[in-house]
C-alpha cells in the first residue's frame, strides 16, 4: 500500500502534539474526490491549531492545513475528472477532515472549486483561506454601496496575509488605502503594496473611545477585533461598511448603536469558512480577475513542506507577513 507523508496535529491528555507521520490513501477521511496535493499554505488558524494556543481541533487527531491546491486523481462526481486543478479551502479541512499538510487529500466534492483560469496552483495558496477573507470582504462591502468615490478605506491588520492581500486588492480597484499597523518598521513594504497612507496603532487612544468621532472611513477590513473594532465604528463615514474578519487583538466588542443608527454603518461578518459555493466562486474569479493583487508573487513565500513546523510559532508572535505557501513537493 502506497505510503505519503503527511502532518498530523494530536491532542494527547489535554497536549497537542504535531509532527509528521506516514499516511494511506486508505487513513485518509470519506469523500468523492482524491486531489494529489501541490500546495498548502500557513494561516493564523492552522498556526493556532498545531501549537495549541487555540481550541482549533475538533477530533482527536488530523492531519491540519485549512487549505491546499492540486489535481484530482480520482473522482466519483461528475463534476470533477481525472486532471482537473482543484483547490479546497475552509470546511471542516484541517480541524474535523484531514487537511491540506499531506501529499494526497480526499475530501467532498462539494468543498471543492475549480482551479479559475488565470490563476496557478501556487497562486491559489498565495491567496489561500487570507487571501479569499479578503476577497469576500470586499464584495461583501460593494454588494452594500462601497465605491472608491465614497472615501477611504482602512485596513487593520496590514502585514498580515489578510491585510496584505487586501490592500493591494483594493488599490487595484481604485481605492485609497490606509494601512493600520503596529509595525513602523514596515511602512515601505505597506506602500508598496499600493496603501496611500501608513497609521500607526501608537497613534490611537483606544482608552478613549468616543461614541461617535470624526468621520474618516467609507470602508474598514477589521482583523483584529476588540478596541480597534470600536474606534473604526465610531469614525466610519455615513454609509460606511466594516468587513469584520477577525480576532487577534480580542472577541469582545465595547460600542454603542450609535454609528449604526445615526450614520447608517454596515457592520458586516465575513465567514470564510462556511461561505455558500455560488459566493465562494465568484468570489474566486474575482480574485483571479478585476481585483487580482500586482504584487502576489512578493508579497508571499514559499518554504518546503520539510520546514513547516518552523514557522507557526513565529505567526503566533506575529513575526510574519504577507502569506507564506507550502510546497508539498519540496
Amino acid at each position: 500500500m502506497q505510503k505519503f507523508k503527511a502532518f498530523r496535529i494530536s491532542e494527547i491528555e489535554k497536549r497537542i502534539e504535531a509532527g509528521f507521520v506516514e499516511f494511506s490513501l486508505d487513513e485518509l477521511d470519506p469523500g468523492e474526490v482524491v486531489v494529489r496535493v501541490a500546495y498548502s499554505d500557513v494561516n493564523y488558524k492552522d498556526a493556532l491549531a498545531a501549537t495549541g494556543k487555540g481550541k482549533i481541533l475538533l477530533r482527536p487527531a488530523c492531519i491540519g492545513g485549512i487549505d491546499f491546491s492540486g489535481t484530482v486523481v480520482s473522482s466519483s462526481d461528475a463534476r470533477f475528472a481525472k486532471g482537473d486543478a482543484v483547490l479546497a479551502t475552509g470546511f471542516d479541512l484541517g480541524v474535523k477532515h484531514h487537511g491540506g499538510y499531506a501529499e494526497y487529500a480526499r475530501l467532498p466534492a462539494d468543498w471543492l472549486v475549480k482551479l479559475p483560469k488565470g490563476l496557478t496552483l501556487w497562486d491559489a495558496m498565495a491567496f489561500g483561506t487570507a487571501g479569499f477573507t479578503a476577497g469576500l470582504a470586499i464584495v461583501r462591502m460593494e454588494a452594500n454601496g462601497l465605491m472608491p468615490e465614497n472615501g477611504p478605506v482602512i485596513v487593520d491588520g496590514a502585514t498580515g496575509g489578510v491585510g496584505s492581500i487586501a490592500i493591494d486588492a483594493l488599490t487595484r480597484l481604485g481605492y485609497h488605502v490606509v494601512a493600520l499597523t503596529g509595525k513602523a518598521q514596515e511602512a515601505d513594504y505597506l506602500k508598496g503594496l499600493g496603501a496611500k497612507e501608513v497609521k500607526l496603532r501608537s497613534e490611537l487612544d483606544l482608552a478613549k473611545i468616543r461614541p461617535l468621532d470624526k468621520a474618516l472611513w467609507a470602508g474598514a477590513i477589521d482583523n483584529l477585533g476588540g478596541d480597534t473594532l470600536a474606534w473604526m465604528a465610531s469614525s466610519m463615514k455615513t454609509g460606511g461598511c466594516i468587513a469584520s474578519i477577525g480576532l487577534a487583538a480580542g472577541h469582545s466588542l465595547n460600542t454603542t448603536v450609535l454609528p449604526f443608527i445615526l450614520r447608517g454603518v454596515n457592520l458586516l461578518g465575513i465567514d470564510s469558512v462556511n461561505c455558500p459555493m455560488p459566493v465562494r466562486e465568484k468570489v474566486w474569479q474575482r480574485l483571479a480577475g478585476d481585483m487580482r493583487p500586482a504584487h502576489l508573487k512578493e508579497l508571499a513565500r514559499t518554504i518546503p513542506f520539510a520546514e513547516l513546523p518552523s514557522v507557526f510559532e513565529q505567526f503566533i508572535a506575529a513575526q510574519t507577513k504577507g502569506r507564506i505557501v507550502v510546497d508539498l513537493n519540496a
